[in-house]
Protein backbone atom coordinates (compact mmCIF):
# COMPACT_ATOMS: atom_id res chain seq x y z
CA UNK A 1 0.00 0.00 0.00
CA UNK A 2 1.26 3.52 -1.00
CA UNK A 3 1.35 5.69 2.57
CA UNK A 4 1.68 9.42 3.21
CA UNK A 5 3.51 10.19 6.52
CA UNK A 6 1.56 13.23 7.54
CA UNK A 7 3.97 14.27 10.48
CA UNK A 8 3.04 17.26 13.14
CA UNK A 9 2.93 17.84 17.01
CA UNK A 10 -1.09 18.39 16.12
CA UNK A 11 -1.22 20.56 19.17
CA UNK A 12 -4.73 20.27 18.58
CA UNK A 13 -5.58 18.53 15.28
CA UNK A 14 -7.93 20.90 13.52
CA UNK A 15 -9.58 21.44 10.30
CA UNK A 16 -7.07 22.40 8.18
CA UNK A 17 -4.67 19.29 9.25
CA UNK A 18 -7.62 17.33 7.92
CA UNK A 19 -8.69 19.15 4.39
CA UNK A 20 -5.14 18.80 3.85
CA UNK A 21 -4.72 14.90 4.61
CA UNK A 22 -8.63 13.85 2.72
CA UNK A 23 -7.04 16.26 -0.44
CA UNK A 24 -3.90 13.86 -0.46
CA UNK A 25 -5.82 10.68 -0.44
CA UNK A 26 -8.18 12.01 -3.20
CA UNK A 27 -6.25 13.45 -5.78
CA UNK A 28 -2.49 11.97 -5.62
CA UNK A 29 -2.25 7.95 -5.67
CA UNK A 30 -1.65 7.31 -1.81
CA UNK A 31 -3.96 4.92 -0.50
CA UNK A 32 -3.78 6.32 3.03
CA UNK A 33 -2.54 9.43 5.16
CA UNK A 34 -0.85 8.43 8.23
CA UNK A 35 -1.20 11.20 10.67
CA UNK A 36 2.12 11.28 12.62
CA UNK A 37 1.94 12.29 16.00
CA UNK A 38 5.16 13.82 17.33
CA UNK A 39 5.80 13.33 20.73
CA UNK A 40 8.80 16.00 20.65
CA UNK A 41 9.48 18.09 17.43
CA UNK A 42 13.62 18.61 17.55
CA UNK A 43 12.62 22.39 16.18
CA UNK A 44 9.64 22.76 19.15
CA UNK A 45 9.89 23.21 22.86
CA UNK A 46 8.58 20.09 24.59
CA UNK A 47 6.77 22.50 26.83
CA UNK A 48 4.03 23.86 25.08
CA UNK A 49 2.52 20.13 24.13
CA UNK A 50 -0.14 18.41 25.53
CA UNK A 51 0.40 15.34 26.58
CA UNK A 52 1.16 12.75 23.28
CA UNK A 53 -1.34 10.49 24.26
CA UNK A 54 -4.32 13.31 24.48
CA UNK A 55 -2.89 14.38 21.18
CA UNK A 56 -3.12 10.87 20.00
CA UNK A 57 -6.64 10.69 21.18
CA UNK A 58 -8.17 13.79 19.55
CA UNK A 59 -6.78 12.45 16.23
CA UNK A 60 -8.92 9.33 16.85
CA UNK A 61 -11.67 11.23 17.40
CA UNK A 62 -10.81 13.14 14.34
CA UNK A 63 -10.27 10.86 12.09
CA UNK A 64 -12.78 8.41 13.27
CA UNK A 65 -15.49 6.45 10.99
CA UNK A 66 -12.36 7.36 7.65
CA UNK A 67 -9.96 4.80 9.20
CA UNK A 68 -9.98 2.92 5.09
CA UNK A 69 -8.66 6.25 4.36
CA UNK A 70 -6.86 8.43 7.37
CA UNK A 71 -4.83 6.75 10.48
CA UNK A 72 -3.29 7.85 14.01
CA UNK A 73 0.23 7.09 14.49
CA UNK A 74 2.11 6.53 17.59
CA UNK A 75 5.21 4.85 16.24
CA UNK A 76 7.27 7.73 17.46
CA UNK A 77 6.47 7.47 21.27
CA UNK A 78 8.15 4.15 21.16
CA UNK A 79 11.52 6.06 19.58
CA UNK A 80 14.17 7.80 21.24
CA UNK A 81 13.42 11.69 21.71
CA UNK A 82 13.69 14.28 19.76
CA UNK A 83 11.71 12.30 16.64
CA UNK A 84 13.85 11.77 13.48
CA UNK A 85 11.87 11.19 9.85
CA UNK A 86 14.63 9.46 9.41
CA UNK A 87 14.66 7.29 12.21
CA UNK A 88 10.82 6.81 12.24
CA UNK A 89 10.99 5.92 8.65
CA UNK A 90 13.36 3.55 8.58
CA UNK A 91 11.42 1.83 12.58
CA UNK A 92 8.08 2.02 9.83
CA UNK A 93 10.01 0.47 6.56
CA UNK A 94 11.56 -2.96 8.71
CA UNK A 95 8.06 -3.07 10.73
CA UNK A 96 5.91 -2.88 7.10
CA UNK A 97 8.00 -3.88 4.29
CA UNK A 98 4.67 -4.68 2.44
CA UNK A 99 3.68 -0.51 2.08
CA UNK A 100 5.77 2.37 0.29
CA UNK A 101 6.12 5.66 2.45
CA UNK A 102 6.31 9.04 1.10
CA UNK A 103 5.95 11.80 3.30
CA UNK A 104 3.73 15.01 3.19
CA UNK A 105 4.42 17.94 4.27
CA UNK A 106 3.84 21.95 3.68
CA UNK A 107 6.22 24.45 1.08
CA UNK A 108 6.96 26.79 4.68
CA UNK A 109 8.66 23.17 5.95
CA UNK A 110 10.40 22.05 2.62
CA UNK A 111 12.68 24.65 2.39
CA UNK A 112 14.06 23.99 5.82
CA UNK A 113 14.41 20.10 4.55
CA UNK A 114 18.37 20.62 4.82
CA UNK A 115 18.59 21.38 8.02
CA UNK A 116 16.75 17.69 8.58
CA UNK A 117 19.23 15.08 9.93
CA UNK A 118 20.33 12.56 7.46
CA UNK A 119 18.50 15.09 4.99
CA UNK A 120 20.72 14.15 2.02
CA UNK A 121 19.31 10.21 2.17
CA UNK A 122 15.26 11.81 2.80
CA UNK A 123 15.82 13.52 -0.29
CA UNK A 124 17.29 10.71 -2.87
CA UNK A 125 15.11 7.85 -1.26
CA UNK A 126 11.31 9.30 -0.84
CA UNK A 127 8.76 11.08 -2.53
CA UNK A 128 7.47 14.13 -1.10
CA UNK A 129 4.01 15.73 -1.36
CA UNK A 130 4.41 19.27 -0.79
CA UNK A 131 1.65 21.62 -0.39
CA UNK A 132 2.06 24.97 -1.64
CA UNK A 133 1.29 27.59 1.53
CA UNK A 134 1.21 31.46 1.16
CA UNK A 135 4.30 33.13 1.05
CA UNK A 136 6.10 29.92 -0.02
CA UNK A 137 5.09 29.42 -3.74
CA UNK A 138 8.55 28.78 -4.77
CA UNK A 139 9.52 25.41 -4.14
CA UNK A 140 13.20 24.70 -5.03
CA UNK A 141 12.93 20.87 -5.10
CA UNK A 142 16.73 20.08 -4.33
CA UNK A 143 16.58 17.28 -6.53
CA UNK A 144 14.39 15.24 -4.93
CA UNK A 145 11.11 13.67 -6.23
CA UNK A 146 8.66 16.37 -5.13
CA UNK A 147 4.78 16.27 -6.01
CA UNK A 148 3.80 19.84 -5.87
CA UNK A 149 0.04 20.01 -4.55
CA UNK A 150 -2.62 22.99 -4.77
CA UNK A 151 -4.31 21.65 -1.97
CA UNK A 152 -7.72 23.93 0.08
CA UNK A 153 -5.78 25.43 2.73
CA UNK A 154 -7.90 26.84 5.65
CA UNK A 155 -5.83 30.06 7.76
CA UNK A 156 -6.05 28.19 11.23
CA UNK A 157 -3.00 27.15 13.21
CA UNK A 158 -2.77 25.15 16.67
CA UNK A 159 -1.12 28.37 18.09
CA UNK A 160 -4.30 30.08 17.82
CA UNK A 161 -6.85 27.24 18.56
CA UNK A 162 -5.00 27.38 21.73
CA UNK A 163 -4.93 30.76 22.45
CA UNK A 164 -8.49 31.13 21.51
CA UNK A 165 -8.93 28.63 24.45
CA UNK A 166 -6.67 30.49 27.03
CA UNK A 167 -8.82 33.91 26.71
CA UNK A 168 -11.90 31.56 26.56
CA UNK A 169 -13.00 32.39 23.56
CA UNK A 170 -14.74 29.33 21.01
CA UNK A 171 -12.71 27.10 18.72
CA UNK A 172 -16.58 25.85 17.67
CA UNK A 173 -15.80 25.42 13.54
CA UNK A 174 -11.94 25.17 13.96
CA UNK A 175 -11.98 21.65 15.24
CA UNK A 176 -14.49 18.92 14.40
CA UNK A 177 -17.05 19.19 17.12
CA UNK A 178 -16.06 15.68 18.99
CA UNK A 179 -12.73 17.43 18.75
CA UNK A 180 -13.90 20.58 20.66
CA UNK A 181 -16.29 18.66 22.97
CA UNK A 182 -13.29 16.77 24.05
CA UNK A 183 -10.92 19.79 24.89
CA UNK A 184 -13.96 21.02 26.63
CA UNK A 185 -14.86 18.17 28.65
CA UNK A 186 -10.99 18.06 29.60
CA UNK A 187 -9.86 21.47 30.33
CA UNK A 188 -6.91 20.49 27.62
CA UNK A 189 -4.99 24.11 26.98
CA UNK A 190 -6.67 25.49 30.08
Amino acid sequence: MKIGLYFGSFNPVHHGHLMIASHVVNRTELQQVWFVVSPQNPFKTAGSLLNEYDRLHLVNLAIENDEARLRASDVEFKLPRPSYTIDTLIYLEEKYPQHEFSIIMGSDGFINIARWKNADVLLKKYMFYVYLRPGFENVDTLGANVNILNAPLLNISATGIRENIKDQKTIRYLVPENVRKEIEDHHYYK
